[in-house]
């Protein structure tokens, strides 16, 4: 794809995708809001650790159970992707807020968490395809700056809480307010030149997901990728609470919510750089960068744990640097390797099948931690990036692989 020379690109590009990142950190403060929360919750009551599990796993199996809904009936080809988002952000607003009525030892709050999950699928996906329509030769900046929004409002509930004292009702009330505000400002939105919409569902639109091989093994590389993202984000915290503990003392847990937050927000800028080097270097050779050294601190903050806290943070914020960054080259991919009136549903597929997968690692990790404690429970982890980086050179192998970057595969 030829880049657009910048005389030819229209003025109200840099508005919109400024709009689309503001709104898409805004609305994506819900998925960690009620996870954020959990230490200052089990403070005040005493939460099963299962129970605590599913506010994170909550969110995923709803975000599964939306995205294949919304593939199935090709919602993000069909509708105007700005009324789909600013409806799923006001309603996953309402879902969170929601949660202050209950007891924080409520199962009922799982539903809850799953609403917002289900919510979210009109949010994520489609503000990634919003991006994609003012794409001009660079799909992975484009993408990336997206991702980096989207990692940036994961981080933000952590800020919250630590901003709060620790309050974990403040942080759900700021979250409510940030999503609402990311619906109002969706609707200022103006679709992008390369949008392109499906006149109308096709249901062999979904088996390209499988069917298409170079789309195939963009999937896998980002299932790989998802395999360690979510879990991770999900557990840090607590990590790092427990690896900070006998130098912290009875400041670990602040440390470690400031931490967690600086380790995920960091991911944003990485993958605005990974997506500017993708466009010019090349999608699979960035991507597969990206998860060699992710997967290698995975396994390296086990030998630091709590010997060396200043050293693991460092590792932790280059782990936070790279785990995020080959996110968006994953979905560019998809995007560029997919017919223009199917990337909408395409992504939905992505993201669907990733966070399916996130379900077995999130819940993976604590049991890891129970059998040979927290130094070592991120460690599998890295199994992920390993499956990650044989699809990048698979995929880099492929002649169609030319669609991608320009041709830098």
């Amino acid at each position: 794809m030829s880049r657009i020379p910048a005389t030819a690109v229209p003025p109200s590009r840099l508005f919109s995708l400024t709009l689309i990142v503001v709104a898409q950190v805004a609305a994506m403060t819900l998925w960690f809001s009620a996870t954020a929360v959990v230490p200052a919750m089990r403070a005040e009551v005493a939460i099963p650790a299962a129970l605590a599990s599913w506010f994170t796993g909550g969110v995923q199996l709803g975000f599964v159970l939306g995205t294949l809904v919304s593939a199935f009936l090709g919602l993000s080809d069909r509708i105007d992707g700005r009324h789909l988002f600013c409806a799923s952000a006001l309603l996953a607003s309402a879902a969170n807020l929601a949660i202050l009525a209950l007891p924080p030892d409520s199962w009922a709050i799982v539903g809850l968490r799953l609403a917002t999950g289900f919510c979210m699928a009109g949010i994520y996906p489609v503000g990634m395809r919003l991006a994609a329509g003012w794409a001009l030769g660079d799909m992975g900046l484009v993408v990336g700056l997206l991702v980096g929004a989207v990692t940036l409002g994961s981080a933000s509930p952590h800020l919250f809480l630590a901003l709060g004292g620790l309050d974990w009702r403040l942080t759900l009330i700021a979250g409510s307010a940030a999503a609402a505000t990311g619906a109002a400002l969706i609707l200022l939105v103006q679709e992008g030149p390369a949008t392109r919409r499906a006149a109308r569902f096709d249901p062999r639109h979904i088996l390209r997901y499988w069917t298409d091989r170079p789309v195939r093994y963009a999937n896998f590389g980002y299932l790989g990728h998802m395999w360690e993202l979510y879990a991770m984000w999900a557990w840090l915290a607590v990590f790092l609470g427990k690896a900070y503990a006998p130098a912290a003392g009875a400041s670990a847990g602040t440390y470690a919510t400031v931490a967690t937050f600086a380790a995920i927000a960091v991911g944003g800028i990485g993958a605005v750089i990974a997506g500017y080097a993708a466009d010019r270097l090349g999608r699979t050779l960035v991507a597969g960068g990206c998860m060699v050294v992710s997967g290698g601190c995975a396994l390296l903050v086990g030998f630091l744990f709590t010997d060396w806290p200043v050293l693991l943070t460092v590792v932790v914020m280059v782990w936070g640097l790279t785990i995020v960054a080959d996110s968006a080259q994953f979905s560019a991919g998809v995007a560029e390797l997919s017919a223009p009136e199917t990337v909408g549903t395409m992504l939905t597929l992505q993201t669907s099948v990733g966070f399916l997968l996130t379900l077995a690692t999130i819940h993976l990790v604590p049991a890891v931690a129970d059998i040979v404690g927290w130094r070592w429970a991120f460690a599998p982890l890295a199994l992920g990036p390993v499956f990650g980086v044989w699809a990048m050179l698979k995929l880099r192998a492929m002649p169609e692989s030319v669609r991608m970057a320009g041709g830098k595969r």
